[in-house]
């Protein structure tokens, strides 16, 4: 029995089939096809379809199987990036649309992209969609780890045995929800972005957004667009120094809410009236699908707690992290971590001793705390840590200097105005082609379709 184990094919399990999912996916049918002989590999998705957050559900709070619902996905959402900025090295915008596309899509256009790139490498078979992963334990005596997943359909739990696990499961579905003296009894509509599923709820209404993030500018946005009638902007630390329309104004944090009403009090002594209070307050990261001993326990930051190199946990290095860090870089570090993540469980890199690892660790925690409190700066920091990785594996070169660059240039393009910047082309790292601009400015583009926004821009 013993032979017939140490000869049988290695198993990694992948939990989330969303972009950091499929990146393990492709890495490894990558390395598959370039003639490597690869470990077995289940990937488990609670979703009906891979995509991740980029699959829009209108639902909130429980989904149809019970389960909290997992995507933050909105109706009308377009990248708030330059698409240049997270481009596959291994599959280009052009390749998959067949010519230049605007650069900043709305969501059916991204998922198309994510979702093509695998379905191209012929990897569906991998993903148990509709399955979520109930427990996961490792047993230090047999060097394995136990997990029990569930059919969302048959209710059916299923054990089975990994070498490996692999989380891809996100950090943007379980809300950070601050508590205000007087919500309790506010006469309006209080939500987490998370539930935020379309402006048009908002139109001809006075709304508070708290927080600074990149949701908290987008939804404000979104709602100007789609026609509010004021937007309060509540910061704790810092405004977000955008030049906003003339119904904006910006204050500092909420301190109360009078009881039964809808006045809203903030530090600097002024009130306002609103209808909804949106809370745009960040997210936590979640694993209760983990055994605590396997859970990553980290604020949202460049250089995450317990993890070698953003990926591999420290305290057990066959349980591995992807795209679990604030993100500047996205779909391309993510390639970057999956194909280092896969390159350790082929033996291709070697795993270092604890000591090493936390050395190593202790180094860029410096490194992260010493980085200058500017966008530029911390750009910077994961172009570094992305490029650092890439020269670890055989993931295609790419011009990183020229996305930071590209992030640098749409830093500016939405300092100078907020509401045109995605009306702005940048230009492809990976094929050097300058992206057409869309046909309709983004303030007035109300069809959100693929055919739109990719048909509509054949030349």
């Amino acid at each position: 029995l013993t032979k017939i184990m140490s000869t049988e094919k290695k198993r990694v399990a992948i939990i989330g089939a969303g972009p950091s999912g499929t990146s393990c996916l492709r890495a490894f049918k990558s390395a598959e096809e370039k003639g490597a002989e690869i470990p077995e590999i289940v990937c488990f998705e609670k979703q009906a379809d891979w995509g991740g957050l980029w699959n829009y559900n209108w639902r909130t709070g429980l989904d149809e199987n019970g389960n909290a619902v997992h995507g933050s996905m909105y109706r009308h959402l377009w990248s708030n990036g330059p698409k240049e900025c997270l481009e596959f090295a291994d599959y280009t915008f052009e390749e998959h649309f067949g010519f230049p596309i605007p650069s900043f899509p709305p969501r059916e256009v991204l998922q198309d992209y994510i979702t093509g790139r695998v379905n191209k490498s012929g990897i569906k078979h991998w993903v148990r969609c509709n399955t979520a992963v109930v427990t996961t334990t490792y047993d230090d005596a047999t060097g394995v780890f136990t997990l029990t997943s569930k059919d969302n359909k048959t209710k059916e739990e299923k054990t089975e045995v990994f070498d490996y696990v692999i989380c891809c499961t996100g950090h943007f579905s379980t809300p950070n929800v601050p508590s205000f003296p007087g919500m309790e009894s506010f006469c309006g509509r209080i939500m987490h972005a998370h539930d935020f599923r379309a402006a048009e709820e908002f139109k001809d209404k006075d709304i508070l957004v708290i927080g600074t993030s990149y949701s908290a500018e987008d939804i404000a946005s979104q709602c100007y667009k789609y026609g509010v009638k004021s937007v309060t902007c509540s910061y704790r630390t810092a405004p977000m120094g955008f030049h906003w329309p003339d119904n904006f104004k910006t204050v500092p944090l909420l301190t109360k809410i009078d009881p039964n009403s809808k006045t809203c009090h903030f530090k600097d002594g002024t009130s306002a009236e609103v209808d909804a209070i949106i809370l745009c307050t960040g997210y936590q990261h979640y694993f209760p699908f983990l055994d605590p001993s396997l859970q990553l326990k980290t604020a949202n930051r460049l250089h995450c707690d317990s993890l070698h190199e953003g990926v591999v946990f420290i305290d057990n290095p066959k349980m591995m992290y992807i795209g679990m860090q604030d993100q500047w870089f996205t779909f391309n570090m993510f390639d970057a971590q999956a194909w280092y993540a896969r390159d350790m469980i082929l033996g291709r890199i070697a795993v270092p001793s604890k000591a090493t690892m936390d050395a190593d660790w202790q180094k860029w925690r410096a490194a992260e705390e010493a980085v200058e409190a500017t966008d530029e700066a911390n750009i910077r920091y994961q172009a570094d840590y992305t490029e650092r990785l890439q020269k670890l594996t055989d993931y295609p070169t790419f011009d990183i200097e020229g996305v930071v660059q590209a992030f640098l240039e749409w830093e500016h393009n939405k300092h100078e105005n907020i509401m045109t910047f995605r009306d702005k082309p940048h230009k492809s790292l990976m094929t050097g082609t300058l992206a057409p601009v869309h046909h309709t400015p983004w303030l007035t583009a109300f069809d959100d379709s693929i055919e739109s926004y990719v048909a509509g821009n054949k030349k």
